[in-house]
Order: C-alpha cells, then sequence, then structure tokens
C-alpha cells in the first residue's frame, strides 16, 4: 500500500543523490532549494533542470504532506531545505528507480495554498513552487478522505488552490484582540490590568455589537486567553474571507500624561516616533511568546504584498477616516490621531486592516475608561456606525 510507504520514509535519512540504471531516462536534477516563511504560511522553491511533474497527497497520524517526483537527483546541500516555519521535519530521496518524494511532517495541520511549476525567468530550467498555509484537522482530515493515490488526476497539479467563497453576501469583519496567553501586553499603572484582558473584552463587545447588524458577520480571531501569532492573526483573517480587520490593543508610554485613542494603518515609512516605537513594541508579540521572528525576505514579500496592496492601503485609510468621524465629539483622541507605521499584523496585501489604540493603560484616567462597561459599549457602537459608514461608501464606489 502507497499510503503504508510514505509513513515509512520520514524516517529515512535525507538522500541527496542516487545512480540510474542506464536504460532509464535520465533523472530530474534538483539543483537548488530554500524554504522561508512562518508558522503560519510557509514557502518552499525547488529548482530543478527541467520542468517536474508532480503530484501532492496528504497523510495523518502524524500529518504529513508528500510530494511525489519522476526520478530525481537532489544536487543541493542537505541545509538548504532545513525545517521551519510550519514543517519540523523534511525529508527528501528515491523510492524506486523511477520515483523520488518529499516528505513534510507539519508541526500543524497545514495544506497546500499554492502548489505550480514555472518556468525560471532566464529560460535555464524550472521550479517549484510550494506555498503551505495553516488550517484546521478537519481540512486535513477532509483532504486525506477525498484524495486517492492510484489516481494522478485527484493529484494538485495546477497552480493555485481556489478557495471557496462564503456563501451569501455577508460583510464579513474580523476583530482581533491584541495580545494574548504568555503575551500579556501592557500592564495598568494603578489596577495592574493585563492589556490582553482589556483587549479581548472589547474585542468581544465589538462582535456582539457588529453582529447585531443585517448584513454583518463578525468573529473574534481569539476568543479567550490564548497565544496567537502575529502570522496566524491574519491566516485566519483571510481564510475566513474577512473584508476588515479591526486589532484592538491599549499600550503605555513613558510619558503618562498621554491620553485618548489612535487609529493606525500600514505604512513603510513610520509617521512619527511614537508610531514607530509602538509598531517595534507590537512586532515583538511572537519574540515575547518564545518564538522566532525573521525578517521576510522578497520571496515571503511576494505571498503578502501583491499587487492589490495600494488599493486596499486606500480601503484602509478609509476605514480609519470613518472611525475618526464616529469617534469626533464623542471619544478623546491624541493629537493627529490618524498615524501609521510598519505593524506586521496589517500586512495582509487583500484585506483592509486598521490597528485602534483604544487609550492609554499608563494614564490613570484612560485606564479607568478602559475598565468601564458603559464606556466599551459606547466604543462599540461608535465602532459600528464607523463601519456602516464604510460599507455603504464601498458600495456606493462599486467595491
Amino acid at each position: 500500500m502507497r499510503v503504508a510507504i510514505a509513513a515509512t520514509i520520514c524516517f529515512a535519512a535525507p538522500v541527496t543523490s542516487f545512480a540510474v540504471d542506464g536504460a532509464n531516462p535520465e533523472p530530474l536534477l534538483a539543483y537548488g532549494a530554500r524554504i522561508v516563511g512562518d508558522d503560519a504560511r510557509t514557502r518552499i522553491v525547488i529548482d530543478f533542470d527541467r520542468e517536474p511533474a508532480f503530484s501532492i497527497h496528504y497523510i495523518a497520524n502524524p500529518e504529513r504532506i508528500v510530494i511525489d517526483l519522476p526520478a530525481t537527483a537532489f544536487g543541493f546541500p542537505a541545509g538548504d531545505l532545513g525545517a521551519r516555519g510550519l514543517f519540523k521535519d523534511i525529508r527528501y530521496g528515491k523510492m524506486d528507480e523511477d520515483s523520488a518524494r518529499i516528505v513534510l511532517t507539519t508541526s500543524k495541520p497545514a495544506k497546500m495554498a499554492v502548489a505550480k511549476v514555472q518556468a525560471d525567468e532566464g529560460g535555464k530550467g524550472h521550479r517549484l513552487v510550494l506555498d503551505a498555509e495553516m488550517t484546521d484537522k478537519a481540512t486535513v482530515a477532509e483532504l486525506v478522505k477525498a484524495q486517492s493515490w492510484s489516481d494522478p488526476a485527484s493529484a494538485q497539479t495546477t497552480s493555485a488552490i481556489p478557495q471557496t467563497a462564503p456563501a451569501g453576501s455577508d460583510f464579513i469583519i474580523a476583530v482581533d484582540a491584541g495580545h494574548g496567553g504568555i503575551d500579556t501586553g501592557a500592564i495598568g499603572v494603578d489596577t495592574k490590568t493585563q492589556e490582553k484582558d482589556v483587549t479581548l473584552a472589547f474585542a468581544k463587545a465589538l462582535a456582539d455589537r457588529l453582529n447585531r447588524e443585517a448584513g454583518i458577520k463578525a468573529f473574534l480571531t481569539r476568543t479567550d486567553d490564548s497565544f496567537l501569532s502575529l502570522s496566524e492573526r491574519v491566516q485566519i483573517s483571510r481564510q475566513a474571507h474577512a473584508g476588515l480587520f479591526i486589532s484592538l490593543h491599549a499600550d503605555t508610554l513613558k510619558q503618562k500624561d498621554i491620553r485618548g485613542s489612535t487609529v493606525y494603518t500600514i505604512s513603510d515609512k513610520a509617521s512619527d516616533k511614537l508610531a514607530a516605537d509602538l509598531a517595534d513594541r507590537e512586532n515583538l508579540s511572537d519574540q515575547i511568546a518564545g518564538k522566532e521572528t525573521v525578517a521576510e525576505p522578497p520571496e515571503v514579500a511576494d505571498i503578502l504584498l501583491d499587487l492589490t496592496r495600494r488599493e486596499t492601503q486606500a480601503f484602509s485609510i478609509s476605514l480609519a477616516q470613518s472611525v475618526l468621524t464616529s469617534f469626533k465629539d464623542q471619544v478623546g483622541t491624541i493629537n493627529n490621531p490618524h498615524r501609521h507605521a510598519g505593524f506586521r499584523v496589517l500586512q495582509a496585501p487583500d484585506m483592509p486592516s486598521i490597528l485602534l489604540e483604544l487609550g492609554f493603560l499608563s494614564n490613570k484616567e484612560d485606564e479607568k475608561l478602559l475598565l468601564d462597561e458603559t464606556w466599551r459599549q459606547k466604543i462599540a457602537d461608535l465602532l459600528t456606525d464607523a463601519v456602516k459608514r464604510y460599507r455603504t461608501s464601498m458600495m456606493a464606489n462599486g467595491g
């Protein structure tokens, strides 16, 4: 049984090359490999001397993704395809005289979002591009159940694997409670309240309020005191086809007299030092939880920042302005309340996103408001009005 074979290859050492009988065609040469990404999305690129055919299958217990290839000589250094991101173990080598295999053991449920072969720009060869993304156990179980190992037509051999859009016309909104779990966030100056608790309370209130509106469907990226990496927050929202992403925070500053709300949007260059410092602190969330944070190289940036980025940024700015319109004369804001910086949690290229600083836990007056349930409901009402105004504007403009 081929499934049994796949279950045993993971325990074999990687093979970098193998001899081929003279009666058989020359094997493919895999002469280069690289892997980039994180625990939400990971890309593998393998360079071949000519176009490879391939098929993809899934195995459970433990969960693995198997890429079957024709006879292939693996001529790149083993360290070039080391385990990282979604994969805790990567093995590759000969299966028989006519086939080879790559086995990716996942660190969490994952699926291939993109699996394609494309010609090198110089026309000297081809590259196999594999983009894996996090998913849930039920999805993996369905993939395992639905596939056929004996029917080549069932294999994923083409470019992007499409995602099915949600039924109906609901406007979907991801409400992201900042921090969580081991990452407590800021600590209140007076009551020692933890930011992760403040943001979750506000997120629940906002999602509940939004869900009372016809045609709007809001969900929480986290529903309890659990840790999510920054990439996981974005990926969860994109997989749910969110049309908006609202991340809630309540930071602290050294200047305890500064108070009020602030709305942030994404930008390569920070609008000011306060925005830059805040983005730096928020982007350390993964490191605080003991996860390695790696600067994303251009290949990963290509995944996250496609041609829609500028349009999405414009939509994000429109949402920020709508929020500040709702807050005017109702909620205190800092000077220049719309600011921008390189927040990793706002980097989705196709999902308008804002980060809302509700107030500062370093200020006693703000801290009292942040813990006040009546004020929390007021903020939820005003944000709901802002979302409705934004949605109406987008629909009027054909968005």
